[in-house]
């Protein structure tokens, strides 16, 4: 590993130190340490069972860690839960949405509970961003996957977060939809968002990140730029890696 996981810069958008989580005797985190600078995009890959999911969970407030430190754009989540809140945007494999409202009803409740203001336009120009501005007065039980997924990234935006935690976006996800999700992605990462994905979809997590970091048993094994990632052996790297858990990546 070139880069310090953990440099002790204080400009880091995220800052985890010694992060560990139990389920009794279990541990699903053990110790991690990293630091993301702001505006860049770091992807973390692993195996069923690696902790991704527990990591996102505590990053959003969802969960709280046995142990350790985390810090998000200089807040500390444990001590200001509503505060971080509204500095992050979470988008999952679960869209969460309401599937009884239509598109535009399930923003207008999300916006008024994070009182964002002028609401309306805000509706009206993210959910035509997204592609679905003919379908914004369709209850959200009519839509396919996909196009929930886009809803789903539309109210995780509507509140101009500066942070985007990513938990397994890709799954149940058709080609097409998948595609579109990485243009979008693409396209968030020109706005200088701090972006954090967990994924077990190798070459497209691989496309967007500036970093890369590999989870294996709770510990991260592997964190290095981009940069310095030959992507033609990543592949045979990751499985080496995981070893005999490469069978449920």
């Amino acid at each position: 590993m070139s880069d310090s996981i953990a440099s002790g810069s204080q400009t880091a958008a995220i800052k985890v130190h010694g992060l560990s989580k139990t389920f009794g005797n279990q541990f699903a985190l053990r110790k991690i340490d990293f630091e993301l600078p702001p505006g860049e995009f770091l992807t973390i890959f692993g195996p069923n069972g690696a902790g991704k999911t527990t990591l996102i969970r505590i990053l959003s407030t969802l969960t709280h860690a046995s142990s350790g430190e985390v810090e998000m754009g200089g807040i500390v989540p444990s001590k200001e839960p509503d505060k971080i809140r509204r500095q992050i945007g979470v988008i999952g494999h679960q869209t969460y949405l309401y599937e009884n409202l239509t598109a535009e009803e399930n923003l207008k409740f999300y916006g008024r509970l994070y009182g964002v203001t002028d609401l309306d336009q805000k509706i009206a120009t993210i959910i035509a961003s997204v592609g679905l501005r003919l379908r914004r007065r369709d209850c959200v039980r009519t839509f396919s996957r996909g196009m929930q997924q886009r809803l789903a990234i539309a109210r995780a935006l509507l509140h101009e977060p500066t942070i985007l935690l990513l938990d397994e976006p890709y799954t149940g996800l058709d080609q097409h939809a998948a595609e579109m999700l990485s243009g979008w992605l693409r396209e968030l990462r020109s706005s200088q968002r701090t972006t954090l994905m967990v994924t077990h979809d190798l070459e497209r997590g691989i496309d967007l990140a500036d970093r890369i970091a590999i989870l294996k048993k709770g510990r991260i094994v592997f964190y290095e730029k981009r940069e310095n990632v030959d992507r033609s052996n990543f592949k045979q790297t990751y499985y080496k890696l995981v070893g005999d858990e490469q069978n449920t990546a």
